[in-house]
This record gives structure tokens, C-alpha cells and sequence, in this order.
């Protein structure tokens, strides 16, 4: 429970566990007649992942109050941050603490981390980066908050990924359609290790043999990284959970932030900042599209 930032050993996180968990089989009875076996019921969170990973009529039922546990405790973080009087700037803070500590980790295990970069978006590059998309609203802008890890070697890539989304976020809490991949064949990578072969026809979703082009147009087409978009759940500070409003109880003590990340590799890194893949030419693209859009119109941004 590590990246979703739960603690059961807690008697508070342990009754919000016990809570949604009620509420995931209460809603499935209501609106599906879903039939679940007493065991499956009773069963503590804990087990009932033991349960979701065996076989037969349990695992399913398993599986299926786990896919709502997670709908209603995500759920209850948003409502948590609504309810909350905190800025973006204390949210920020909460979630950069995060991020340097389990780097810091990272390096002090010794991952392979030759430069990490966290920020945030300043108000000028969130204002030309609206005006650049015409479809883009403030609420689809999703690199406010933004980290870089760039590793020795491209084989380094995969393993603090792996590392990220055990420490750091679930892999479930990545946007879907916010991703891209543009440093590694992902159906060559898997045919080349043993155990990802094994494991490749089991795979949901296609496996391209090509690397997917970036759908940022001003993104190089010689542009490597990989990227995408999470929520990263934050514990909220006692002093803080003292604001919430009364009815706040069933909430937990867990939000949800929204969060760029970029890895990529040192070679990748290196050739990006050279040529037409460098961000000079990357942020000259974007302004001569914002300027071309406030000039003559949408239609020739």
C-alpha cells in the first residue's frame, strides 16, 4: 500500500479501508446483484488481493470489489481536495517533498540517476501553452507541476519506472491517453527478454514494433522521451486535515495531484538538446504558433 499511501497498520487508515470496501460490495449488490461468498466478503483488504491473483469464481469477485475499491477511494481523495481550503502552492510543496524523498532514496540505493529536475510551470509558459491549443482549458492543463529523471543508460529506463510506480504512484492512476513513448519499440523489447515474452500474449492493447510518434506537434520527430501524466496520492498533514469541514470523516486522509514526469536516458537527453529536438526550437515552434493564432485566428495556429 506503499504508493497509494495508505498505512492499515493505523487504526484511522484501517477503518477508511474497511469503509470503502463496504461501500464497493454495498454498491455492487445495489445496482448488479452481484453474488459474492461470504469469505470474499469478510475478507480483509489484504487477502482479498491474495484472493484477486489466484483463480475461479473468487478471484473474480475479488477482482471486481478491488476495481471498486479503488473507483470509491479515488473518489473520496478529489472530494477530500474540494473540500479542503488549501492553495496549489501548499499542494505543490506536499507533493515535492514526496517526489525528492523517494529520489532521494532512488540515489541513495543506487539507482543509476544522473540528473533529476523538479518545477513548476511559470504563469507565462501556462498562458502561451493554452493559447497554442485551441481545444486547451486551464482544467485539461496537466504539467503544472512537472519532474525530469534522466538515467546513465537506456537500459536504466525501465527499472526506475518500475521503482516509480511502486514508491510513488500506482500505475493505475496514470492518465490514460496523456503518454508518450517515443524511446523504446515496445513489441522488439518485449520479444528480446525471456520473461517479458513469456507474458506478451497476455498483454492487453496492441504492442507496436515502432516507436509512436509524439502527438505534441511541435514536438521534433527526433524528440526521445518517455512521458506521461499520474495523480500522485499525498498524505494530508494532520494540521491540515484539522480544516476539512464536519462530514469529512469518510474521506481518508489521501489526495490526488496531477503530475508530469519525464524519463529518459542520458544519450536521449543529449541528442533532444541539440538540432531541431531542443526546447529552444520546441518553445520558438509554440510561440510562432500563439503568435500566428492571436493574429489571424484559430485556424492558423
Amino acid at each position: 500500500m506503499t504508493n497509494h499511501e495508505l498505512r492499515l497498520a493505523e487504526p484511522g487508515d484501517r477503518k477508511f479501508a474497511e469503509h470503502i470496501q463496504r461501500e464497493a460490495i454495498s454498491f455492487l449488490r445495489r445496482h448488479f446483484s452481484f453474488a459474492i461468498p461470504k469469505p470474499v466478503e469478510r475478507a480483509p483488504i489484504e487477502d482479498l488481493l491474495l484472493v484477486a491473483s489466484g483463480q475461479g469464481h473468487r478471484q473474480v469477485c475479488a477482482c471486481t470489489i478491488l476495481k471498486a475499491v479503488q473507483i470509491i477511494n479515488h473518489m473520496a481523495g478529489r472530494e477530500l481536495l474540494f473540500r479542503l481550503p488549501v492553495s496549489d502552492r501548499d499542494l505543490f510543496h506536499l507533493v515535492e517533498e514526496k517526489v525528492y524523498r523517494v529520489v532521494g532514496t532512488m540515489l541513495s540505493e543506487g539507482f543509476p540517476i544522473t540528473e533529476f529536475i523538479g518545477g513548476r510551470k511559470n504563469l507565462d509558459s501556462t498562458y502561451t501553452k493554452l493559447l497554442s491549443k485551441p481545444e486547451a482549458t486551464a482544467a485539461a492543463l496537466y504539467d503544472k507541476l512537472r519532474f525530469r529523471i534522466v538515467t546513465r543508460t537506456r537500459a536504466d529506463v525501465l527499472p526506475v519506472l518500475l521503482y516509480l510506480t511502486e514508491q510513488l504512484f500506482p500505475f493505475n492512476y496514470v492518465v490514460p491517453k496523456q503518454s508518450t513513448n517515443t524511446i523504446f519499440h515496445f513489441g522488439s523489447l518485449c520479444a528480446q527478454d525471456p520473461h517479458l515474452a513469456a507474458l506478451a500474449a497476455r498483454f492487453q492493447g496492441p504492442q507496436e514494433d515502432s516507436v509512436a510518434p509524439s502527438d505534441n506537434r511541435f514536438s521534433a520527430p527526433t524528440y526521445r522521451v518517455i512521458q506521461f501524466v499520474t495523480d500522485v496520492p499525498v498524505r494530508v498533514p494532520p494540521h491540515l486535515m484539522e480544516l476539512a469541514p464536519p462530514g469529512s470523516e469518510n474521506l481518508g486522509p489521501i489526495v490526488y495531484v496531477l503530475c508530469e514526469f519525464q524519463v529518459l536516458d542520458a544519450e536521449s537527453e543529449a541528442a533532444n538538446e541539440t538540432g531541431d529536438a531542443s526546447h529552444d526550437r520546441y518553445k520558438q515552434r509554440q510561440r510562432t504558433a500563439v503568435f500566428r493564432r492571436l493574429r489571424r485566428g484559430v485556424g492558423h495556429g
